[in-house]
């Protein structure tokens, strides 16, 4: 992994395909996941940028997809939730890429004397994953990670970590956010098209990789190392940059029609 460029991304084209995470990228974090503000500007934003593109944006996220449509509210939108381990695509249809882990269980409740201890932590059951977010404490940082770790070699045959800002989540293997995009990339309306992928944190350098490896725009929200080829600095500065791509694409199309 090395440091993403320092450059701003280039101008939109109308061949793009956007993918975009969500907290941290579209949202800026809060003190608990639920806790989230999602302003209608930025609603507003989404559903406009769909339009303009084809159909050819998904939002590609770490939350469950019910999550997602709760908050987003746009029901036309391919969303790819739990890091791709759930996915719906285009035309609506759902596509589950694991069962519950047999061992989710077990590392529930050896997580529970911590939690006990430590109410600040908080334990996120997301039905196919386990996250456990210390962003109230990160003082604890290195110890859950470390106790995360722990537990994956004691009952995680199939697992693997997912590190994030401030979270560790114990998630069914061989799926991430790289093969949720290259999957939707198989598909109409985004086959053919340019990848571009807007994300934060460790969890997204999967989808820049895949991005990369295609030939697209990988684009890294704020500081620390990445495989992303460009930056932002912040939730405010990728929402100017998705109001501009808008424009643009909007203007391309003017012309291309006259």
């Amino acid at each position: 992994m090395t440091r993403a460029h320092h450059t701003s991304p280039p101008r939109p084209q109308l061949d793009w395909a956007f993918f975009l995470d969500v907290d941290g990228t579209l949202l800026n974090l809060a003190r608990t996941p639920q806790a989230v503000l999602v302003e209608e500007p930025l609603l507003q934003l989404i559903a406009s940028l769909y339009a303009a593109c084809g159909g050819a944006l998904a939002l590609v996220s770490g939350r469950m997809i019910s999550d997602l449509q709760d908050r987003i509210k746009l029901v036309q939108l391919p969303l790819a939730g739990l890091h791709g381990l759930e996915r719906r695509d285009s035309s609506g249809r759902l596509w589950i890429h694991a069962t519950p882990p047999a061992a989710k269980g077990a590392i529930k409740d050896a997580l529970g004397p911590l939690l006990a201890r430590q109410p600040a932590l908080i334990l996120e059951d997301k039905g196919l994953t386990l996250a456990l977010h210390y962003r109230q404490v990160p003082m604890l940082g290195g110890y859950v990670h470390r106790l995360m770790g722990q537990l994956l070699q004691m009952h995680g045959q199939g697992l693997e970590l997912q590190r994030g800002k401030f979270v560790v989540e114990i998630k069914p293997a061989g799926v991430d956010k790289g093969t949720a995009i290259g999957e939707y990339l198989a598909e109409s309306p985004f086959k053919g098209r340019l990848p571009v992928f807007i994300g934060d944190d460790q969890n997204d350098e999967q989808g820049f990789a895949a991005v990369n490896a295609r030939g697209g725009v990988s684009i890294k929200v704020g500081k620390g190392p990445s495989c992303a080829r460009f930056r932002l600095p912040d939730v405010a500065a990728v929402r100017l940059w998705l109001g501009l791509a808008l424009a643009d694409l909007r203007t391309k199309e003017t012309h291309e029609e006259s």
